[in-house]
């Protein structure tokens, strides 16, 4: 197994998010790479390097020259707005009967380009991000050229991030960048096997009308769980991509027993399939002691997922999405490595 990774992530820092009408320090902070990090280093899991850099081009792959262009210069035109906040962030968001207009406010184009409020603008956010996406690119080129597993520890996560909005704690699409990254390689096709406790709306949305990328995504049932409004059963994909986006929605208090059933189902599919490789979005934020979720998976059922997906018998790119139980990351996420390395 070899990482890849950046402490570049550490400047991604001093998050606040909205809880209980005030703000609190965000659920998505440096601990959880740092830990995951160190826990890789205490197991003697593969080798660890870190990422090249990658042209943007390839982030434009996947989302729009505006976007990219909005996250890299948003902390500048805040602060030359005069905005004192150490957070920017939107304070209208983009919805039915409104357009989505480039306006010349920064305060506009926060809530332009984002869904929600959880994806705020810090100094060091757009180093921390681009770097994250060089990770997942990084391993992405590992897998290919070496057919190799590899692990790409990134932060901040991605899987929310849609061609031009972020949201969920995500900004640039880490895993949609390097699947379109093995396609422009050479690959006819990828799966995205998504594993995180919250469906990954951007990356639906960004592949559902196309089939040379299968999403699959195991999740929280969205009628109950974040993001609310994608993730249902009956979004099977549009025009040609219909038929190429499978979403398995589960209740909430789901245990490993169950979510095995639907991960073997998921697996049957991806084997039909047949890719010469798979990305697949970790989510650690299933585990059972996690403070946002409310699934039941325990650290040794990690183990057993990543034995069941090294079963398809293709290399296995790892992205990391969630997981905000910070003691328990490291362990988790060595688990699944583990499992997917058949050790």
């Amino acid at each position: 197994m070899i990482t890849v990774f950046s402490a570049d992530h550490e400047l991604h820092c001093g998050l606040l998010e909205a809880s209980g009408g005030r703000f609190r320090p965000s659920l998505e902070c440096p601990e959880r790479a740092i830990n995951v990090i160190a826990a890789l280093q205490d197991a003697g899991l593969g080798d660890m390097r870190g990422p090249a850099a990658f042209d943007s081009r390839k982030l434009t792959r996947v989302h729009s020259h505006e976007y990219v262009e909005f996250l890299q210069n948003a902390w500048t035109e805040w602060q030359q707005a005069g905005m004192k906040a150490s957070n920017a962030r939107a304070q209208t968001f983009v919805c039915a009967g409104l357009r989505a207009k480039d306006t010349r406010p920064i305060q506009g184009r926060l809530g332009r380009y984002a869904f929600d409020d959880s994806a705020p603008i810090v100094a060091g956010s757009w180093q921390a991000i681009r770097r994250s996406a060089d990770i997942a690119l990084t391993a992405a080129d590992i897998v290919k050229s070496t057919r190799k597993n590899a692990f790409a520890l990134c932060r901040p996560p991605g899987h929310h991030a849609s061609r031009e909005c972020a949201g969920g704690y995500c900004y640039l699409n880490n895993s949609a960048i390097a699947a379109q990254s093995m396609l422009d390689a050479g690959q006819d096709r990828i799966a995205v096997l998504d594993v995180d406790y919250h469906h990954g709306n951007g990356t639906q949305s960004i592949f559902y009308q196309r089939n040379d990328v299968l999403t699959v995504s195991l999740h929280a049932d969205p009628g109950d769980e974040y993001p609310y409004f994608l993730g249902y059963s009956d979004e099977p994909g549009e025009g040609k991509g219909h038929g190429f986006n499978v979403n398995y929605p589960l209740p909430l208090g789901t245990a490993w027993n169950e979510y095995r059933k639907a991960l073997a189902d998921a697996l049957d599919v991806i084997r039909r399939f047949s890719p010469p490789a798979i990305v697949v979005a970790l989510g650690l934020d299933t585990f059972a002691g996690d403070p946002m979720t409310r699934f039941g998976i325990e650290t040794g059922d990690y183990l057993e997922m990543g034995r069941d997906i090294r079963s398809l018998g293709i290399p296995v790119l790892t992205v990391l999405e969630g997981g905000y139980a910070v003691d328990a990351i490291g362990r988790n996420a060595v688990a699944f490595l583990r499992g997917v390395d058949g050790q």
